[in-house]
C-alpha cells in the first residue's frame, strides 16, 4: 500500500463532528484539549454542540477542522489502523493544506492550530470588509469557464473535479458570470451561499497580513510527500511550502490536478480524514477506480 491521506477545506463542517472522537480515543481527547488552551475558546463546545452559525464562521470552521482532520489521525495511529511505513502522502483541500503539512511534520500540532487559526480569522476579516459571492459550474471545460471568467471579471477558485468549478468574485460580478453563462446555454450554474469571495483578489488583504505572520514561524521538510494546491504538484523546501501557502489564499485550489498528481506519484490508496464524505465524492467524480474511505467518527476508525 502506498496510503495518501485526504485533508478537509471549508464548508464540511457539522455539529458534532470530533464528539465521538472525544469520548472515546485518548488521542483524540488530548488534541482536543490541548486546543482549548492554544485558542483559549472552547473549540470542543462548538464542534460537538453548535450553535451551527457559530461553527460556519470562517474563523471557528477553519480551526475546528484542522482539529477534527488531526483527532482522526491521532485515533486511527492509537487504534494501529495505519500501517507500518505509512502514510507516504498528504494533501488537503484549501485549510485543509495546513492539516497535511502538520500531519507531515513541517510544524507541530499546536503551530498548526495557531497557523490556521490565523488564516481563518483574516479571511473571515477579509469577508466582511468586502461584498463578495461564488458559483459552481457544473458539466463545462476550463476553458469554457476561463472564458466566462474573463469575460465578467471573476476568477475560477476552485477546481475540484472534472465538470466541477466554482468562480469567485465581487458579488455583483458574480451574478452576471450566472446570469451570462446561463445565457451561454451553461446548464447548471450555481449561486452558492457563502461569506465571500474565497480564493479571490478580495482576499488580497488577508494575503498579505498572513504573509507577516508566517515570517517568523518555522517550517521543516515534510516526513513524506505533500501536495500544494497552487499548482497541484509534489511540493518540498520549507520555503516554497511557506510561500504556497500565503499564495493559496488568493489562488486557484486546484484539487484535481493535486488528486491526479497524487496518483501519478504512486498514490495506491486514499483515506479522507474529514466529515461528510465530500472529498471521496470527489476522487470518485475523478477516477472511479481509485479506493477511497472516508473516516469521520470513532465507528468508522475501528470499524
Amino acid at each position: 500500500m502506498a496510503l495518501a491521506l485526504l485533508f478537509a477545506g471549508q464548508g464540511a463542517q457539522k455539529v458534532g463532528m470530533g464528539k465521538s472522537l472525544y469520548e472515546q480515543s485518548a488521542a483524540a481527547r488530548a488534541l482536543y484539549d490541548q486546543a482549548n488552551t492554544v485558542l483559549g475558546w472552547d473549540l470542543t463546545k462548538i464542534s460537538f454542540e453548535g450553535p451551527e452559525a457559530e461553527l460556519t464562521q470562517t474563523k471557528v470552521c477553519q480551526p475546528a477542522l484542522f482539529v477534527h482532520g488531526m483527532a482522526l489521525l491521532a485515533a486511527l495511529q492509537e487504534a494501529g489502523k495505519v500501517p507500518a511505513g505509512e502514510p507516504k502522502f498528504a494533501l488537503g483541500l484549501s485549510l485543509g493544506e495546513v492539516t497535511a503539512y502538520t500531519a507531515a511534520g513541517v510544524f507541530d500540532f499546536a503551530t498548526g492550530l495557531r497557523v490556521v487559526a490565523e488564516r481563518g480569522r483574516l479571511m473571515q476579516f477579509a469577508c466582511e470588509t468586502t461584498t463578495g459571492g461564488m458559483a459552481a459550474i457544473v458539466g463545462e471545460d476550463r476553458e469554457k469557464v476561463a472564458e466566462l471568467c474573463r469575460e465578467f471579471d471573476v476568477e475560477a477558485a476552485n477546481f475540484n473535479a472534472p465538470g466541477q468549478i466554482v468562480i469567485s468574485g465581487e458579488k455583483s460580478k458574480i451574478d452576471a458570470a450566472v446570469a451570462g453563462g446561463k445565457a451561454r446555454g451553461m446548464k447548471k450554474v450555481i449561486p452558492l451561499v457563502v461569506a465571500g469571495a474565497y480564493h479571490s483578489r478580495l482576499m488580497e488583504p488577508a494575503r498579505a497580513e498572513f504573509a507577516a505572520f508566517l515570517e517568523n514561524i518555522p517550517f521543516a521538510a515534510p516526513k513524506f510527500t505533500v501536495l500544494t494546491n497552487t499548482t497541484g504538484q509534489v511540493i518540498s523546501e520549507p520555503a516554497a511550502i511557506k510561500a504556497a501557502l500565503v499564495k493559496q489564499v488568493v489562488s486557484s485550489v486546484l484539487w484535481e490536478d493535486c488528486m491526479r498528481s497524487v496518483a501519478a506519484a504512486g498514490a495506491t490508496e486514499f483515506w479522507e480524514l474529514g466529515p461528510g464524505g465530500v472529498l471521496a465524492g470527489l476522487a470518485r467524480r475523478t477516477e472511479k477506480s481509485w479506493p477511497v474511505k472516508s473516516f469521520s467518527e470513532f465507528s468508522e476508525v475501528i470499524a
